[in-house]
């Protein structure tokens, strides 16, 4: 068996994965890539979709979903499996991201046409978005189900949030049955809204994210004391708070502190809150619709009779005019997306407030490197939103205690829970994470690779299930025949595409249609692309 790692390696975005044994090909999430990275998401894939038998999800983020619309685009035809919360909040989800990637192109394509440039496609388009919808097919928690032939999958609770999974991976090898375990994004050991990672003792190799390899969190106690002293002297500026929210989970974690906070005291039910985003609106029914699967905090709550998502004054805020009246409002406090700032209404309220000196921004989530969120948590005086240079007055608060990735301790500590000396892979975190990660595991005895983007490792290992031996990485490699060296990306590709169907030609080889078709398709990509860009070329000259 072997496993292919084509995203999220030496950055937290665009999880993907391949396994391949003799017969099947599986693939783990599908991502969409953020911050500074975005350019990658148009890039033609450098594998043929249609021989990928079915995509495993282990949660609804886009960052781990967000590119699968555009696989089945491009030919993608089994099974999108994941967990029945994960199920419904990616149905919320890719909507969402067609609705937004339509609206930029328009307005690319627009500014595009005053210089003569063509027009800018989305990624994907809503019809693209419901072909997918229909593929998805929900699994519950710790059932074996068999996805492909020779592999079987086990969902676990990975803690991270609704609906998340770690995944238990079985695949036929060489020399036997070999048991790959995928993290996911793995949440804290001691949770509020989620219930705590599953335990998992038995594997031969383990991806593990690495998003806060670096460092550990504050407490969920701390963290709380630390988001109501802040919301204390927020009060008394008497302006907006901000709240840059994940629609999923983040939203409905503040959501219930504002409740808590109501009832001990410390916010007045006297200030307005407002949830501006229909999709987060979206995402809390999912949350009520599966309350059993949350922690036995919640539970207490909901016995208690207590909404945990619905503080008093809460306002739901609809479409866009409703949105812009905000700004009329003096004291208030609006949570809106995204998380990052770099899309979704949150840039509206930041651009209107940024500047007041009366405005609390609370950041209670991750900020990518190239995100808006970014730069403003690293202390730009001046930053640029929606295209206009906008003074950072505001109060900044960061309450990275709130995070629902594990911290370098529980990370480490679901990791020693492994009775079998497995070999981990350090992924999804910026690379000073990953390294830092990889240390901790050094010292602690547990061997890790941190791999880069395109590696190709070997899962057989030496000696068949011995796998104690060493598994060392192979190169995806060129043939060194193909003379396609010393050209630019696009031209490279379509060199190696005409060389191998040549040698094909030659050999006499047969391709069977659909392979064919795929093949063509993406061929017809990369030359679009090419002539874009001679294109644009022309016109800037």
């Amino acid at each position: 068996m072997r496993l292919r790692i084509l995203g999220a390696a030496g950055e937290v975005t665009g999880s993907n994965y391949i396994l391949e044994t003799g017969t099947s090909r599986l693939m783990i999430d599908c991502g969409i890539f953020q911050g500074g990275n975005e350019d990658r998401n148009s890039k033609p894939l450098d594998f043929d979709p249609s021989t990928i038998d079915a995509v495993i999800l282990t949660h609804a983020h886009l960052d781990h979903t967000g590119r699968v619309p555009l696989l089945v685009k491009m030919g993608f035809n089994g099974k999108v499996i994941a967990t029945m919360p994960t199920v419904e909040l990616t149905d919320v989800l890719w909507r969402d991201s067609a609705k937004i990637q339509k609206e930029d192109a328009e307005w690319k394509s627009r500014k595009n046409k005053r210089k003569g440039l063509p027009p800018e496609e989305p990624l994907f388009s809503d019809e693209d978005v419901e072909k997918a919808t229909a593929m998805l097919v929900p699994a519950a928690y710790d059932d074996i189900i068999e996805p492909a032939p020779g592999f079987r999958v086990r969902f676990r609770d990975a803690g991270h949030i609704l609906g998340s999974a770690n995944l238990e991976v079985w695949g036929d090898s060489e020399g036997g049955e070999v048991k790959v375990v995928f993290s996911g994004d793995l949440g804290p050991q001691k949770t509020v809204i989620e219930r705590t990672p599953s335990v998992i003792e038995d594997a031969d190799y383990v991806v593990i994210e690495s998003t806060y390899g670096d460092r550990d969190h504050r407490t969920n106690e701390e963290s709380r004391q630390e988001f109501r002293e802040a919301m204390k002297i927020m009060i008394q500026d008497h302006g907006k708070v901000l709240i840059p929210t994940f629609v999923v989970d983040r939203a409905q974690r503040v959501l219930y502190e504002l409740m808590l906070m109501q009832k001990e005291g410390i916010l007045p039910s006297s200030v307005p809150i407002f949830f501006d985003s229909p999709m987060g609106l979206k995402a809390t029914e999912v949350y009520n619709k599966h309350l059993s699967l949350l922690s036995s905090e919640i539970q207490e709550q909901i016995r208690a009779g207590n909404d945990p998502f619905s503080p008093e004054n809460l306002r739901i805020v609809s479409d866009v005019e409703e949105s812009k009246k905000i700004n009329e409002i003096g004291e208030a406090v609006v949570l809106a997306g995204s998380g990052m700032c770099n899309g979704g209404r949150i840039v509206h309220h930041l651009k209107n407030n940024l500047f007041m000196e009366t405005t609390d921004v609370v950041f209670v989530g991750y900020q990518a490197r190239g995100t808006l969120g970014r730069r403003i948590v690293e202390g730009e005086k001046v930053v640029r939103v929606a295209g206009e240079e906008v003074a950072v007055k505001a109060k900044i608060h960061t309450i990275n205690g709130f995070s629902a990735h594990a911290d370098r301790r529980d990370l480490l500590a679901w990791a020693t829970q492994f009775r079998t000396d497995p070999v981990f892979f350090i992924t999804h975190g910026e690379p000073e994470s990953s390294q830092a990660l990889a240390k901790t595991f050094e010292e602690n005895g547990i061997r890790s690779v941190v791999p880069e983007a395109g590696r190709e490792y070997d899962l057989t290992g030496k000696g068949g299930k011995d796998l104690t031996a060493a598994k060392a990485p192979v190169e995806v490699a060129v043939s060194p025949d193909v003379p396609c060296s010393g050209l630019g990306a696009v031209e490279a590709v379509l060199c190696e595409i005409v060389s191998i169907a040549t040698e094909l030609r030659e050999d006499g080889s047969t391709v069977r249609g659909d392979e064919a078709l795929n093949l063509a398709v993406s061929a017809r990509t990369l030359l679009r692309s090419l002539k874009r860009e001679k294109e644009v070329k022309k016109v800037s000259e």
